[in-house]
């Protein structure tokens, strides 16, 4: 196992947003040559992008990777579906809990660790919108506290 530093390379601010985030967990990723390539300048877009369990294996779907300039024909699909590295318990566990409904499986954060590249992945629950909007709210009462404090010092 590889214990280097973690670099982030995505993060996905929106899925924090949209869903209450209950439970999260590290995998792997299967990539190719020119997807690492492009993910080393630090280019993917996680936004859309959900877990899928199909034939006891999890994909990550609608991952957005542009493609690789210098790869010339050995390219990638910018949008193929890419494999994601779990035990097997965790991925019976996980697609159960998907399964019920409300929940969903999104990328939160995928990064460096040493030299391998890790995708965290969470469970979560859609908010409504009324709940998006009490969210805001609550956020935006936090940075006023903080504010008026860091004012007052």
């Amino acid at each position: 196992m590889s214990t280097g530093p973690k670099k982030t390379i995505a993060t996905n601010r929106k899925a924090r947003f949209n869903y209450e985030i209950e439970q999260t967990l590290e995998t792997g990723i299967v990539l190719k040559g020119s997807e690492v390539e492009v993910l080393r300048s630090g280019q993917i877009e996680i936004k859309e992008a959900f877990v899928q369990f199909t034939d006891g294996e999890a994909w990550l779907i609608e991952a957005h990777i542009p493609i690789y300039p210098q790869a010339g024909r050995d390219n990638h699909e910018t949008e193929r579906p890419r494999k994601l590295l779990m035990k097997k318990k965790e991925i019976e566990k996980w697609s159960r809990k998907s399964a019920d409904k409300g929940y969903s499986i999104v990328p939160l954060k995928v990064y460096f660790h040493g030299s391998l590249i890790k995708v965290e992945i969470g469970l979560g629950k859609g908010r409504k919108n009324y709940d998006k909007r009490h969210h805001l709210k609550e956020k935006t009462a936090k940075m006023d506290i903080r504010r008026a404090l860091n004012r007052r010092d």
